[in-house]
């Protein structure tokens, strides 16, 4: 034990000190207070690639794509006149989207069922889709405690990236036509975006932590992380964490579409406009959805005969403290998000099977990002071991939600043995070669532990680390 704990150390000592000279290696990692292991128990999901976990993950591997072309009503304009909705139409470069399918289906997402109702008019979409996932997650966890102790002990974790813009746009038109006393009473409550964790925790009654993350794209995956910590510090015995975002309409994608971060040579073929790792691509696509995990701490999960997905082993977060929208590109941030993820977990990077890249489909990030990887797992990376893919082509990029979704992606892969593949992957970006290549399709393999990347505006960064319970 002594001997791979020595190795571990001489490992990140010669890592840090072959990073580029701007990087200041960190302090040394305090242990952590607590022992207490946590683990994977429920799984919730709402996607482009439709409503539960087995339709998303087999829509998936099957190598499906979730996006399509944007029509006026996708807009949300409901405020609007009939021709400023079509000026505004006209005016937008990126005309795709990752949308959630609707519908009565078991596989779509029902709006009847969880916006309709008299009683939810406090709820925006990006609220229903966690309470849709949630319970999607509890029950496949079989936890719907009864007892008040048990309410006490589970927690809630579900941040966000924006919350509802599209009732900001529409209350900002009442303001300005002078009709401010249609405003909703509910407009505070249905833009609020911690407002999808209170939600979840008001309808099953948990009274643990009510928390929530915005830290843009890499929400989900603090979320996720913030609730892991919850656990091992004893805040909570569960909690129910991840991220959500309905953002698909005019004001965003106008405000993404000046900022030059969106797909646009793809408007007339959605299904390519998603590429990442691609030497086509040109900017992501918006997206749309939601994902939940029950956290649980081990031992709690146990007792009750729960069944187990995976292990969370590691979280790491890093700042790169360089520029509002652009990694610095010696991908500093995502090299030590990476680094401090395995060093928690106590895992060698040669342990890692199946890395989910953030990779969005930009022409920046995804070259940077690869870099990172290669620099993190070297070797490995290079021998072909090390399987990694972005799951972005299929279903877009969910912003707030899109760290939640691709970690219950990683959690999947480990459960059934497949990593997902990388769609749209026809010409690789030059950045790789030499056996360092991202999956083009999906490819069946014993993984044991997987890495999930989340970087967001602003520079901030998250990875977590899952293992198969008894990995070491």
């Amino acid at each position: 034990m002594a001997t791979r704990a020595a190795s571990r150390s001489k490992f990140f000592i010669c890592l840090y000190r072959n990073l580029s000279s701007s990087v200041a290696a960190p302090l040394p990692l305090p242990p952590l207070v607590s022992s207490r292991r946590v683990v994977v128990t429920g799984l919730g999901m709402v996607t482009p690639l439709g409503c539960g976990v087995d339709t998303t993950w087999k829509r998936l591997i099957d190598g499906e794509c979730g996006v399509r072309a944007l029509s006026l009503e996708d807009l949300k304009m409901n405020a609007f006149d009939k021709e400023t909705q079509l000026s505004t139409f006209d005016h937008l470069t990126s005309k795709v989207a990752a949308l959630v399918p609707t519908g009565t289906n078991p596989t779509q997402f029902n709006d009847q069922t969880w916006l309709n109702s008299k009683d939810h008019r406090s709820i925006a979409r990006f609220i229903a889709y966690a309470l849709c996932a949630a319970d999607e997650a509890l029950k496949d966890s079989n936890w719907l405690p009864t007892e008040l102790e048990d309410k006490e002990r589970t927690g809630v974790s579900i941040g966000g990236g924006t919350g509802s813009v599209s009732d900001i746009l529409d209350s900002a038109q009442l303001i300005c036509e002078k009709r401010l006393r249609r405003l909703s009473p509910f407009f505070i409550p249905r833009i609020l975006i911690n407002m999808a964790s209170g939600h979840v925790s008001m309808k099953y009654g948990f009274q643990g932590p009510n928390h929530a993350a915005v830290t843009a794209c890499a929400t989900g995956s603090h979320s996720i992380g913030d609730a892991m910590r919850m656990i091992q510090f004893g805040d909570a015995d569960v909690m129910v964490a991840g991220g959500t975002e309905s953002s698909i309409d005019a004001l965003s994608i106008a405000g993404f579409c000046r900022s030059r971060a969106l797909t646009t040579k793809y408007n007339s073929s959605p299904q390519e406009a998603s590429r990442p790792f691609d030497s086509d691509r040109d900017g992501f696509v918006i997206g749309e959805g939601c994902g939940v995990l029950v956290l649980e701490e081990f031992e709690h999960a146990k007792n009750r005969g729960a069944k187990v997905y995976a292990e969370v082993r590691g979280y790491g977060m890093s700042g790169d403290a360089y520029h509002i929208t652009q990694p610095p590109s010696d991908g500093r941030g995502a090299i030590l998000a990476m680094t401090r993820a395995l060093r928690q977990s106590g895992l060698h990077p040669s342990k890692v099977d199946y890395i989910n890249a953030h990779a969005t489909s930009t022409p920046l990030g995804d070259a940077i990002e690869a870099n990172a990887i290669k620099t993190v797992f070297s070797d490995r990376a290079s021998s072909s071991a090390l399987a990694f893919s972005s799951t972005k082509g299929a279903v877009g990029h969910l912003l707030g939600a899109a760290g939640a979704v691709e970690a219950i992606f990683a959690v999947l892969a480990i459960r059934h043995g497949i990593a997902p593949l990388t769609l749209n992957l026809t010409k690789p970006d030059p950045v790789f070669g030499d056996g360092f290549m991202p999956l083009s399709t999906s490819k069946e393999m014993p993984i044991r532990v997987a890495m999930t990347n989340s970087f967001g505006f602003g520079g901030t960064n998250a990875s977590l680390l899952f293992s198969y319970t008894g990995a070491d």
